[in-house]
């Protein structure tokens, strides 16, 4: 199998520009992981995080309280929740705005 050629100048810098995406997505990533590392290891809910990542820290550090919230959810059916929903999501984002 012969060997490719090398690549010209251009194709080099597209190579050049690859890799240092790849080495700024592999340090985000680390980053990442050790954000999350701290944030479990509080043990509490960083409120600088956004909002998924907020609930998903406030359901591993109180799994009674959201399965209770699940189950009161489930009984009073989904007609009353997607009703209190359309209530209580607009106060919660001008509350948020605000």
């Amino acid at each position: 199998m012969p060997t490719p050629p090398p690549p010209t100048p251009q194709q080099q810098q597209v190579l050049d520009r690859i890799l240092a995406q790849r080495e700024r997505l592999r340090a985000r990533r680390d980053a990442l992981r050790q954000a999350r590392a701290t944030a479990a290891a509080q043990g509490r809910v960083n409120p600088a995080d956004p909002l998924p990542a907020r609930l998903l820290s406030f359901a591993r550090l109180h799994p009674l309280a959201v399965a209770a919230a699940l189950g009161v959810a489930a009984l009073a059916g989904p007609h009353r929740v997607i009703r209190w929903a359309g209530v209580v999501l607009p106060a919660i984002l001008r509350m948020r705005r605000g």
